[in-house]
């Protein structure tokens, strides 16, 4: 149930309704316990599988609704669309940037070889003190195109579709735990993770994810 809430276009009292329909009792409350309990575990089991994306990131952020209030969803993908990394944050200055590029270099286990950004100054200062810091290749090449990154917006349109049901977050950490969620969804989706040496025979959906779970 916690995937499909994460893979689909549903809000919680969506699947109190669903439930309900086939005998089962209970709260939304409960569901988004769930949420915060397993997918943090989902997403670090599946990531003993996960392959790494490509050197080309095209980097961008968006916004998020908390308590009323706007934070930022820094996201990038590689130049086929795959997955790099996501970071949400209450701001969006260099700092947040930096934050943001350090822990995808570190998920990658690799610095990126060229970097495509918006027109967003911080953005940009952020990569050139990186670069001067060492905590980036001096040769890393940025560049700045609209076309280019037209592969980010179109990932955050696929995050969003899936927000949107939910009218909004109270709480920061439940945003990042669920947002975590969508993201880990979509990367299998996409074929982001390498289950060779799980030697699957059955590869239905719950096959798998047992498989994974249990690894």
């Amino acid at each position: 149930m916690v995937s499909a809430f994460q893979a689909f276009k549903l809000s919680y009292r969506d699947l109190v309704e669903m439930m309900a329909e086939r005998g089962l009792s209970l709260a939304h409350t409960t569901i988004m316990r769930w949420v915060h309990r397993y997918a943090p575990e989902f997403e670090r089991r599946w990531n003993q599988f996960a392959r790494p994306a490509g050197p080309s990131w095209r980097v961008d952020e968006t916004y998020v609704k908390i308590r009323g209030k706007w934070v930022y969803l820094y996201q990038a993908v590689d130049s086929a669309g795959q997955t790099v990394d996501f970071r949400l944050s209450s701001r969006r200055d260099v700092g947040a940037a930096k934050a943001f590029f350090r822990k995808a270099i570190k998920s990658q286990g690799s610095a990126p070889g060229t970097i495509t950004l918006d027109g967003y100054a911080a953005s940009h200062r952020a990569v050139r003190e990186m670069k001067t810091d060492a905590q980036l290749p001096a040769d890393t090449m940025v560049r700045s195109s609209k076309y280019l990154n037209n592969l980010i917006e179109q990932d955050h349109r696929g995050v969003k579709l899936r927000l949107s049901p939910m009218l909004g977050f109270k709480w920061f950490r439940t945003a990042a735990i669920v947002i975590a969620g969508i993201e880990l969804l979509r990367r299998i989706h996409k074929g982001q993770f390498n289950l060779g040496r799980l030697r699957l025979k059955d590869r239905s959906t719950p096959a798998v994810w047992d498989a994974v779970l249990a690894a």
